[in-house]
């Protein structure tokens, strides 16, 4: 059952055509002509709409055009006697549903109106699906007015119509996978998928069949084939985060691709070919990677075919007070908490901060303040960020400009070294976890250890919620 529009301008056959919609318990709006049906669409919403061609004041084809641009979601089935070949094909190059002649087949007519409907009802979902996944991604929108924004979102706007190779670098937290969906959003391959792989979340080989896919029986547990993400990007965009944590065999198969386009499945000799732009990020300097071995110089210079370089919060300090009311924004429709704002104290407070988390930092603790705040207003106590002083009373950076001496000086007299240094060790870990929203490798590069070295001390710190 839906609402139906039905545009002729023969009221007997308006007659028969709305009694057999009625049999089905549809709602039927009758229109005598084009000008009344676009006074109809502008008043209701509709699931479909049938209409003749040939009409006193118009065509079928005006009305079509008027549905398009109300309601394009919006299935519209032709019903005329001046059935051509020429008009079938203009009326569904333009968009229209089906085309039905007269005289009809109740029961055809019907079947084609319940298709329509159903069509417009998927297409809707569709749209709805689409813009959930918009919101829960986060937008496209790299916000900011400062220059060093201003500057990357121009770069954006030049690249992103082109099919080059972008090297997005910037620390952990600046925002780099959200300039990749910027520049997938923006080029010619916006409406095919954009799929996103984190290299450091796979081990060697996981790695290699994520992204290439495998045949069955190519490892231990390949009990199916299975295509890679090349594969399920084809004619879309790859973004490969975290890209330095590839290893060189599988930085030696990333390069045949980008070399000849050309996806070999592990366990297969066959060669796939596959069209995909790729999109890689990276906290680490590369070019030092390739000078210590670790890194493909090959391959490196068909990734940086364009550098993309986001920059760090406190480089652009002047945009925080902006970002927070975005940020306060979206907690409040995501967290569903009361509405909030954020006392210009407060804000004071973020900006005399450095936020080693950067971006992603600053919504976190908008986030937190949101939900730990029973008052409108969240003040500073809301905001547990330290700003020390160094013994000239300046705010240094960060905490590693504080030298050891200077560390010890704030240390009590007398105290137990072991306990404390493992209070401090485990404490220095949590704060890691904390800014690095979990991500292990993360954690392991910003603290200078090994994936195994930083497991071994969750362990022993008994660490398990990354949150705590």
């Amino acid at each position: 059952m839906g609402k139906i529009l039905v545009v002729d301008d023969e009221p007997h056959l308006r007659r028969i055509l709305i009694s057999n919609l009625k049999q089905e318990h549809h709602e039927v709006i009758e229109a005598a002509g084009v000008n009344d049906a676009r006074g109809a669409l502008a008043e209701y919403t509709f699931d479909a709409v049938i209409t003749d061609q040939k009409m006193g004041d118009g065509e079928g084809l005006d009305v079509l055009a008027a549905v398009r641009e109300t309601d394009p979601t919006l299935s519209v089935v032709f019903l005329t006697a001046f059935a051509t070949i020429e008009l079938a094909v203009e009326s569904m190059r333009r968009g229209a549903f089906d085309f039905i002649t007269k005289p009809f087949v109740p029961e055809v007519l019907l079947a084609s109106a319940t298709r329509a409907m159903e069509h417009t009802r998927l297409v809707r979902e569709n749209s709805r699906l689409r813009d959930t996944v918009v919101r829960l991604e986060g937008s496209s929108e790299i916000s900011g007015r400062s220059l060093a924004i201003r500057q990357l979102r121009e770069k954006i706007a030049r690249v992103a119509p082109t099919n080059a190779t972008v090297l997005v670098t910037g620390e952990t937290g600046t925002g780099k996978e959200l300039v990749a969906r910027a520049i997938h959003r923006n080029s010619l391959r916006a409406e095919k998928p954009l799929i996103a792989v984190n290299c450091a979340a796979f081990t060697e080989t996981l790695l290699e069949s994520e992204l290439f896919g495998h045949e069955r029986g190519a490892f231990t547990g390949a009990d199916r084939a299975r295509e890679g993400v090349f594969e399920a990007a084809h004619e879309g965009t790859l973004f490969l985060d975290e890209a330095a944590e590839m290893s060189l065999a599988a930085q030696a198969k990333l390069l045949r691709v980008l070399t000849d386009g050309l996806v070999t499945r592990l366990g297969s000799t066959k060669p796939r070919h596959t069209d995909v732009r790729l999109l890689v990020a990276t906290n680490r300097d590369l070019q030092r990677r390739v000078q210590e071995g670790q890194f493909r110089e090959d391959l490196y210079y068909r990734l940086a075919v364009v550098p993309l370089a986001v920059p760090p919060l406190r480089d652009h300090r002047e945009d925080i007070p902006e970002l927070c009311a975005l940020f306060l924004v979206q907690a409040v429709r995501d967290l569903n908490t009361p509405p909030r704002r954020i006392s210009a104290e407060a804000v004071r407070t973020l900006l005399s901060y450095d936020f080693p988390g950067n971006i992603r930092e600053l919504r976190n603790l908008i986030e937190r303040a949101c939900i730990l705040s029973t008052e409108e207003e969240i003040t500073p106590e809301h905001f547990p960020v330290s700003t020390p002083r160094n013994a000239n009373g300046i705010v240094p950076r960060n905490s590693a400009e504080l030298t050891p001496d200077q560390l010890a000086e704030m240390m009590p007299e007398t105290h137990n070294l072991r306990d404390f240094l493992a209070s401090l060790e485990k404490a220095v870990i949590q704060r890691a976890l904390k800014i690095a929203d979990g991500a292990q490798a993360e954690v392991a590069r910003r603290l200078g250890m090994s994936r195994s070295d930083l497991s071994y001390k969750l362990g022993k710190h008994r660490i398990k919620d990354a949150a705590n």
